[in-house]
């Protein structure tokens, strides 16, 4: 495995207008901190990464900082080198590969909903000991319950609290072009489990995400080429709804819980929705093995 300096390996893409989005990872042979288990590399790097920033004239809002300072300090730098002299930050999670470059962006505003900040203050200290150590962790300055309207610029967005992979979502949409920044509740080709215990709850927001206006989707982790083109259209919560229903059924389908992952999902792949990508595998076997401890 090759070990490429942090943040040498960012792609800057231009997925839609007055988006900007920072990729890094999905690189054959490579990780970006260890060989041996960690969060940056395991659940990030190894999947494919990118956080966004939505532009117009002189301000910026940035979505997620990423995974490391080295990754912020090339978002900051980039946003500046255009013109922006203003910029704020959403979270749009809790969890840390969304959250370790919050230092570059200390002196500015950072937005999350409230759940988010508690739950960053309630982990602290396993966020700073972690693998790799976020260490100072900056917290959010500025948060917010059920939804919050923003303008960069002319440009409006919403932040809409979600209950998706985590308990502390915050999606972003764009109104004026129904363009929706997922952040984890949409990944592509399948959700990470990360709360077993409320997917119950996160098919009821799915359900609630799937009936607004939605034209295209970009999430966290999902393909270079598919976030390159502009994103992935509504299809992606269907196919998530059916994976996260079929996890569901693990519980009580022994068989259905032995599968792999290309076999589990070949009707949601078959829709063209998502596209099976071979690392997800462990994921999976992850997925259905917290699903099936929890229920019993």
């Amino acid at each position: 495995m090759t070990k490429p300096p942090l943040g040498s390996t960012m792609r800057l893409v231009r997925p839609a207008p007055n988006v900007l989005g920072f990729y890094d990872g999905r690189i054959d042979g490579a990780r970006a901190w260890s060989d041996a288990p960690n969060w940056l590399d395991d659940g990030a790097y190894a999947l494919g990464i990118c956080t966004y920033a939505i532009i117009d004239g002189s301000q910026a809002l940035v979505y997620d900082t990423h995974i490391s300072l080295p990754h912020a300090r090339f978002i900051r730098q980039t946003l500046e080198a255009m013109g922006v002299t203003s910029i704020r930050v959403v979270l749009s999670h809790w969890h840390d590969d969304h959250i370790a470059g919050n230092e570059v962006f200390q002196d500015c505003e950072i937005i999350a909903n409230h759940l988010t900040a508690a739950a960053l203050a309630s982990n602290r200290a396993e966020i700073e000991g972690g693998s790799p150590p976020i260490m100072p962790l900056v917290l959010p300055n500025r948060t917010y319950a059920g939804s919050l309207s923003l303008m960069v610029g002319s440009i409006a967005v919403e932040l809409h609290q979600v209950e998706i992979h985590s308990h502390d979502g915050s999606v972003l949409l764009m109104p004026g072009t129904g363009l929706l920044l997922a952040g984890d509740t949409l990944e592509n080709p399948i959700t990470y489990v990360a709360e077993p215990e409320r997917l119950a709850e996160h098919l009821i927001d799915l359900e609630r995400m799937a009936g607004w206006k939605i034209n295209r989707i970009l999430p966290n982790h999902g393909s270079l080429e598919a976030i390159e083109a502009g994103g992935y259209d509504a299809s992606f919560i269907a196919a998530t709804q059916a994976y996260v229903g079929k996890l569901l059924a693990c519980r009580h389908e022994p068989d259905l819980a032995r599968q792999d992952l290309r076999t589990f999902g070949a009707d949601m792949f078959a829709t063209g929705a998502v596209k099976y990508f071979a690392p997800y595998e462990a994921v999976h076997r992850q997925n259905v093995e917290a699903v099936i401890t929890t229920g019993q």
